[in-house]
């Protein structure tokens, strides 16, 4: 019980951090209707202040105030709010009483915190889960995985899976050891040939594969080596266990005993550390993100009419699309010009696009003598003004602080299994790559290696020093090597 507990808030950090400032902010505006001044610089109030933030943090780790919070309705959020509010209410005047320290509160003070509370938490909760798209938790929420088994095994391990493990996982089809005429299993299809099933798991992003054979044949092996090269998960049913490559541990999936292998185990702890980095490093960069646009965005739209904001879609963490944020730097065609530019792009692979002086930045000409001009649009890009719209991704919950770049559409068509591996993670605004000097890496393999190579070593340690680098870099402006 304690483990799913422990799992269900390390999940929703952001909620919980959420929920920490929605007290603190009511605390603030109660004291300031009460007694029209903020007296957190007094030490009983500001006592009082820690007392409170520790009371919520006990009540949402013991009765778990946030499992299936993203489930819930206005109706079943505002209940739930409710009980949160008053049992941290009730808690506050508990310890009160046993300190004896009742009287030096007002009470008008605690009741107008205890609405306040109320007030706040539930418009943020609500507010937050629009932010995140997540008003209810669909099949699409869920993680996708594909079954394959011997003919003789796949009812039972379908069915045991969907039963027992349906709200993580959602058994998108099923692919055969050998051949059955079935065209499904317990209403999932059966969608491929075990030789095509590495090309399935590739071109229709499936996060994990579960294998349950007796025994591991060729066929078997060569798709567990696709699937290493892709870093897809795969959980192997150890009655059938022969061998076994990349990190593998322990595991239960639906009262299933399995050796998982993966890329790289991140532990619920950190995990929720990484994110609740994100969500801190996210509200300052958006901050800083609004400020640069409106000082900018004026100097742009003068250039080159147009919107400030450029979206384009890209490809997160697992083959999922998103639409990425950047201060628009090229001309509004520049999409349109890519074709004609092929033959200057630096990348003779084709696999990246980059050009020397290119003709789509705003304020990039040549004059009649040959000499060329750089205006707005280079110094956002040489300085790395333009990635900042990124933090809103960020806080969406779509990219990271650190992790690999998310490839456009069309260079993730010409992906290979090796190349999948990027996408493992979360796409971050800065990384291994960016902080190795991105304008002077135009071999894509090299990309490929750096960013395998960033989720290989994962660590916190690491993206403090990768944050730290790009930091200095932005000071010693030299971002445009980033």
């Amino acid at each position: 019980m304690y483990k799913r507990y422990r799992q269900e808030w390390t999940k929703h950090l952001d909620f919980i951090i959420i929920e920490e400032i929605s007290l603190q902010i009511a605390y603030v505006l109660a004291m300031w209707l009460r007694f029209r001044d903020v007296l957190y610089s007094e030490g009983m109030y500001r006592e009082l202040g820690f007392i409170l933030f520790l009371i919520d943090l006990i009540v949402i780790m013991t009765i778990n105030t946030m499992h299936n919070v993203l489930k819930r309705g206005y109706y079943a959020e505002f209940v739930e709010t409710l009980k949160a509010c008053i049992l941290v209410f009730a808690l506050s005047v508990v310890y009160m009483y046993a300190q004896k320290i009742g009287t030096d509160y007002s009470r008008i003070l605690l009741f107008l915190t205890f609405l306040l509370h109320l007030i706040i938490s539930y418009i943020t909760r609500i507010s937050w889960k629009y932010v995140l798209g997540h008003k209810k938790v669909s099949d699409a929420g869920k993680l996708s995985m594909l079954v394959v088994a011997d003919p003789a095994l796949a009812e039972e391990t379908v069915r045991t899976l969907t039963e027992n493990h349906g709200d993580t996982y959602i058994v998108t089809g099923v692919v055969f050891t050998r051949k059955d005429k079935r065209d499904e299993v317990c209403s999932v299809p059966v969608v491929c040939d075990i030789e095509d099933a590495g090309e399935y798991i590739c071109r229709e992003w499936i996060d994990s594969v579960f294998i349950d054979c007796e025994k591991i044949t060729p066929r078997i092996d060569k798709l567990m080596e696709k699937c290493r090269q892709m870093t897809v998960t795969v959980h192997f049913a150890v009655s059938g266990l022969r061998h076994m490559g990349s990190h593998p541990f322990g595991n239960r999936i639906a009262g299933i005993t399995v050796l998982t292998a993966t890329v790289k185990y991140v532990s619920p702890l950190e995990h929720a550390l990484k994110r609740g980095m994100d969500i801190i490093g996210g509200i300052v960069g958006s901050i800083a993100a609004v400020i640069i646009i409106a000082i900018t965005g004026p100097m742009i739209k003068k250039q080159s009419p147009g919107p400030v904001i450029y979206s384009q879609e890209r490809i997160g963490k697992n083959g999922k699309k998103f639409r990425m944020y950047k201060i628009r730097t090229m001309h509004t065609d520049a999409d349109s010009m890519k074709s004609e530019l092929a033959d200057m792009n630096r990348n003779r692979d084709g696999m990246m696009f980059k050009l020397d002086h290119d003709p789509r930045i705003i304020g990039n000409t040549v004059d009649e003598n040959g000499v060329r001009h750089t205006g707005i649009g280079e110094f956002l890009r040489k300085h790395s003004l333009d990635e900042f719209p990124q933090f809103f991704n960020v806080l969406r919950g779509q990219m990271s602080l650190v992790g690999t770049r998310p490839p456009t559409v069309d260079e993730w068509e010409k992906y290979e299994f090796r190349h999948r591996a990027r996408l493992v993670c979360k796409p971050g605004i800065t990384g291994l790559w960016q902080t190795s000097g991105r304008s002077n890496i135009t071999d894509f393999e090299e990309v490929v290696d750096l960013d395998t190579r960033y989720i290989d070593e994962w660590s916190l340690s690491l993206d403090m020093k990768l944050l730290i680098k790009t930091v200095w870099l932005l000071v010693r402006g030299d971002a445009g090597a980033m």
